[in-house]
């Protein structure tokens, strides 16, 4: 029977009052819609989310998507649009992009990123240009930039990096390596050297008194 005047019947070639649309007209989309215990067809111009449309002679149906936290999906293993928080990549959702690409936020997608070479050798401990006269210095190591990414906005990983190093030479050939005098000890001898004075100065006063 066709209840024509039935809202969910709409878009039906054939439909039931308790089941809605059986079959659906041409172009429409037949879509299998569960609430509770119980289930109706109904006939839609696209299906829903997590559906993909499926046409075949007999009728086009809704498909479900088989990929995880997919929203929308071409075929029933390639996502074409993942739910909010989730990154779109290869027909897949991800929390965060594999290794070898960014993540693109405006799009939600995974995009090649910035691939970098291997670390070299850390090279020399030098400070201030020198390899000796110090007993701390700074050594370095970098990588190559091997493929740049898709986008300018994506940045590639740090190529340089440094850390401290005790020099293979404390004291530099042919040369003489004072140790630097510190701040405190400056201050400490100077004040040394001011009582000095001072009792120097005392005594001068005394012996020059005990004369007159």
């Amino acid at each position: 029977a066709n209840y024509g005047p039935n809202p969910i019947c709409k878009g039906c070639l054939s439909c039931s009052k308790d089941n809605g649309c059986i079959r659906c007209q041409h172009k429409l989309f037949f879509f299998l819609r569960r609430e509770g215990m119980r289930q109706y067809g109904e006939c839609l111009h696209s299906c829903p989310s997590g559906y993909y449309g499926l046409r075949t002679p007999d009728m086009n149906r809704c498909s479900r998507c088989r990929i995880e936290n997919c929203d929308s999906c071409f075929s029933r293993d390639f996502c074409t649009k993942c739910k909010s928080g989730f990154y779109s990549h290869r027909g897949r959702c991800f929390r965060g992009c594999p290794a070898g690409f960014a993540a693109l936020e405006e799009l939600m997608e995974c995009v090649e990123g910035c691939e970098v070479g291997q670390w070299s050798e850390w090279g020399t401990c030098s400070r201030n240009n020198k390899t000796c006269g110090f007993k701390w210095g700074l050594e370095t190591r970098t990588r190559q930039i091997v493929k740049k990414p898709v986008k300018d906005t994506i940045p590639c990983p740090t190529i340089a990096e440094s850390r401290r190093c005790k020099m293979a030479m404390r004291h530099c050939p042919g040369g003489k390596w004072r140790r630097p005098a510190k701040t405190k000890d400056k201050k400490k001898k100077k004040k040394n050297l001011m009582e000095r004075a001072q009792k120097q100065h005392s005594i001068f006063l005394a012996t020059d008194k005990t004369s007159q």
